[in-house]
C-alpha cells in the first residue's frame, strides 16, 4: 500500500510542477503591458462631454490597436487633475492634457510632453493686450493707474501671459475687472468701459483679415478694428500636449507616438481631433516646449494644482 501512495506521488508531483510553471508563465504573459489582459490606458482631458469624446476616438483606439498591434483602452475622467493622478498611479499611461495640468503630471510624477497639438497652423498661440486709440495709452508703461479688463482668472491668452508682461514691465493698472470671455473684453474695450485690455491673439490670414480676439465683434462693431489698437502680444504658448508616464517602455512609446503622428495624417483622423479638440495636426515636442509657461508660472506665483481644481 505505501509503495503503491509513493509511486502515486512522484508521478504527480512532476504534473503538479508543470501546472505550475504553466501558470505563472500565463499570469506573466496577462500582465504584459499592451495584452489584452492589461491594454495601454489612455486618458483624455474632459473637454467637451465625456459621450462625445468617447464615440469619437473609438476609431483613434482601434487604428493604435492596427498599427502597433497592443491593445488599448480610453478613460474620461470627470476633473482636469484626476487626468494629473493618473499618470502617477499607473492608472493612465498616454493622456491628452491641458498645458497646466501637464506641469503639474512633469513636476509631480515625471510625465513627459512627447506631442503637441496644432491649431490653426502653429503649435502654439499668443495673447495681446489690446486698448482704444482714445486711451491715450501707446505702450505698456501708459496702462498704470489705467481701467483694465482680463478674460478670465484661468485663461493664459487672456490673463496669465498678459499679466506676466505688466510684472516684467512694473506696471500696475488703476482698476480691474474679469470680462469672462474674449469678445466681452473687447467690448468692453470699444465701449470704453476700460481703457484697455487682455485676448487671444493670432496673425491676420493671408488676405489680411483680422483673426485676433476683435474679429469676435466685427459684425456688431464693424470699426472694431481700428478703434481699437494692439499694444502688445505675448510670447509663444504652447498648445496641449500629448502625455507620457515616466516609466512607460521606450519601445511602447515609440510605437505609440509613431502610429498617433500617422493617425493624424489621415482624414478621418484630423476629424475625430477637430470634434473633439478642435485640432489640425500634431508634432513632436519636447518637456522644454513648455519652459516658457514655467516661467510665467514663477513669475504670477501661479499654483497650478490650484489652478486645476477650479477647471
Amino acid at each position: 500500500m505505501f509503495k503503491s501512495n509513493l509511486f502515486f506521488l512522484r508521478r504527480l508531483f512532476p504534473l503538479l510542477f508543470f501546472l505550475l510553471i504553466l501558470s505563472c508563465g500565463k499570469g506573466k504573459e496577462e500582465e504584459i503591458l499592451g495584452s489584452s489582459s492589461n491594454p495601454i490606458k489612455i486618458y483624455f482631458t474632459p473637454s467637451i462631454d465625456a459621450g462625445a469624446i468617447a464615440s469619437n476616438s473609438a476609431e483613434f483606439l482601434k487604428f493604435l490597436e492596427e498599427e502597433t498591434k497592443y491593445y488599448f483602452k480610453s478613460g474620461i475622467p470627470s476633473s482636469y487633475i484626476t487626468v494629473v493622478e493618473a499618470l502617477g498611479s499607473k492608472r493612465a499611461d498616454v493622456a491628452v492634457m491641458n498645458s497646466f495640468g501637464y506641469l503639474l503630471a512633469h513636476q509631480k510624477y515625471g510625465a513627459e510632453a512627447r506631442i503637441t497639438v496644432i491649431r490653426n497652423g502653429h503649435k502654439f498661440y499668443k495673447g495681446q493686450i489690446i486698448a482704444h486709440i482714445d486711451s491715450g495709452i501707446n505702450k505698456i508703461e501708459d496702462i498704470q493707474g489705467k481701467r483694465f479688463a482680463f478674460t478670465d482668472s484661468s485663461s493664459t491668452s487672456g490673463y496669465l501671459f498678459p499679466m506676466k508682461i505688466l510684472k516684467e514691465h512694473g506696471v500696475e493698472p488703476g482698476n480691474t475687472v474679469f470680462g469672462m470671455k474674449h469678445d466681452n473684453v473687447v467690448t468692453m474695450v470699444y465701449q470704453r468701459q476700460v481703457d484697455a485690455g487682455a485676448t487671444f491673439h493670432s496673425p491676420p490670414d493671408e488676405n489680411g483679415n483680422i483673426k485676433d480676439a476683435r474679429s469676435l465683434v466685427l459684425t456688431q462693431f464693424p470699426d472694431a478694428a481700428e478703434k481699437i489698437k494692439i499694444i502688445a502680444v505675448t510670447e509663444d504658448i504652447m498648445n496641449d500636449p500629448f502625455v507620457f508616464r515616466k516609466d512607460l517602455p521606450g519601445e511602447i512609446t515609440e510605437k505609440v507616438i509613431a502610429a498617433i503622428l500617422k493617425f493624424m495624417d489621415t482624414e478621418a483622423g484630423k476629424k475625430v481631433f477637430k470634434t473633439i479638440y478642435g485640432v489640425d495636426g500634431v508634432v513632436r515636442s519636447s518637456d522644454a516646449d513648455y519652459d516658457g509657461l514655467r516661467k510665467m508660472v514663477e513669475i504670477n506665483k501661479i499654483d497650478p494644482a490650484e489652478l486645476l481644481r477650479k477647471k
